[in-house]
């Protein structure tokens, strides 16, 4: 498979240029956000308030990092299950959120919304978030301090390693081939 270097924020022409089971290196700004963050996004369009961030080509990595050591600009920063915020991503799908980064599988209600706007579900490797980290170079809050480590933050990533999981064509790298009978 092809290995693609893009820079963030994504347009529909990176979009449409990968395919499932794709490598990305993501470079650019990216932002962090779980299930609480998420659900203060909604109550936040709910209100009619603007968002902490342009969702317009934006992509949310569902990681919650452990404290900087000295001398780093984040934790240990592993993706999580990214089910959980599958109620919330088609509402963000359709404001103009390009990608998302995780791991595990998609519902068929986010995998939908990936295919009408134009966004992709990228997996990043569970239990390597030490070395995960060391492609953020910057990091910083944005959003939702009170939540500590599920709190919004903006991170500058560099080669950040990505697999391709769900395409904007409905492909998915997770799917099971039909066998004949």
């Amino acid at each position: 498979m092809p290995t693609y270097t893009l820079n963030t924020p994504l347009t529909d022409a990176d979009i449409d240029s990968l395919r499932a089971g794709d490598v990305v290196l993501l470079n650019g700004i990216i932002y962090s956000g779980r299930d609480a963050a998420h659900k203060k996004l909604m109550e936040l369009l709910d209100a009619g308030k603007p968002l902490p961030f342009d969702l317009k080509g934006a992509s949310i990595y569902y990681v919650g990092p452990s404290p900087a050591p000295p001398g780093r600009p984040i934790g240990s920063a592993g993706p999580t299950t990214s089910y959980r915020m599958d109620a919330y991503a088609p509402r963000l799908h359709a404001l103009g959120l390009k990608a998302t980064i995780g791991k595990g599988k998609r519902s068929d209600e986010v995998k939908a919304a990936m295919r009408e706007h134009k966004a992709v579900y990228f997996g990043a490797t569970g239990g390597a978030g030490a070395l995960l980290s060391k492609c953020i170079t910057a990091s910083k809050v944005i959003a939702f301090d009170e939540l500590g480590p599920e709190a919004i933050r903006e991170m500058t990533v560099k080669d950040f390693p990505l697999l391709v999981i769900n395409d904007a064509v409905g492909g998915e790298l997770y799917a099971k081939p039909k066998l004949d009978d």
